[in-house]
């Protein structure tokens, strides 16, 4: 696996090294290990998936305050998507700073998202599948997030949604 530390530090694009031969490919996707020589969380307690019907559906921008903040791992197992995240972390030097990284089942490649960030995303086909491994068991008492237009961060995205809860769309204004 190759580690590759977005711009916000401690979040990291991880990229698969293939092994391949005449009948495709062999790569190790989960190594706990590799991320504990980094620095890494490797702690998995939940793993879940997210099926996404539409182009232009977004998710996000979730979290889980503490106890219950967690680490997240995100890799797209179909289609594409742009996962956006954002440093809430207070000390941070990249406080309110965002960055996004295409994933999708074409390009292998996952996003890992340390606590203290919102994460969502934008699907960029029809029929999206996520994955993800998480570090903390889901809260609802915990349960979080950040408006995805929400002018406090002013990101980017490639489209207007299609499809957005309205607990997504409502969120109440970030205040820094």
């Amino acid at each position: 696996m190759l580690f590759t530390e977005t711009t916000l530090p401690g979040a990291f694009v991880i990229d698969i090294a293939p092994i391949e031969d005449e009948r495709g490919f062999f790569a190790r996707t989960w190594a706990p290990e590799e991320f504990e020589r980094r620095g890494l969380d490797p702690a998995v307690v939940q793993c879940n998936a997210s099926w996404n019907r539409k182009r232009g559906t977004l998710r996000g921008m979730h979290f889980q305050t503490e106890p219950f903040g967690e680490v997240k791992i995100v890799r797209c197992t179909h289609g594409a998507l742009l996962d956006v995240i954002v440093d809430l972390r207070r000390s941070s030097p990249t406080y309110c700073q965002w960055t996004s990284v295409e994933l999708a089942a074409a390009n292998h490649r996952a996003l890992y998202i340390p606590q203290g960030f919102a994460h969502g995303y934008i699907t960029l086909t029809d029929d999206v599948e996520a994955y993800y491994h998480v570090s903390a068991p889901f809260s609802p008492a915990h349960a979080a997030g950040v408006r995805w237009n929400d002018p406090a961060f002013n990101i980017t995205w490639p489209f207007v949604p299609a499809v957005i809860s309205e607990k997504d769309r409502t969120w109440p204004d970030f205040v820094a």
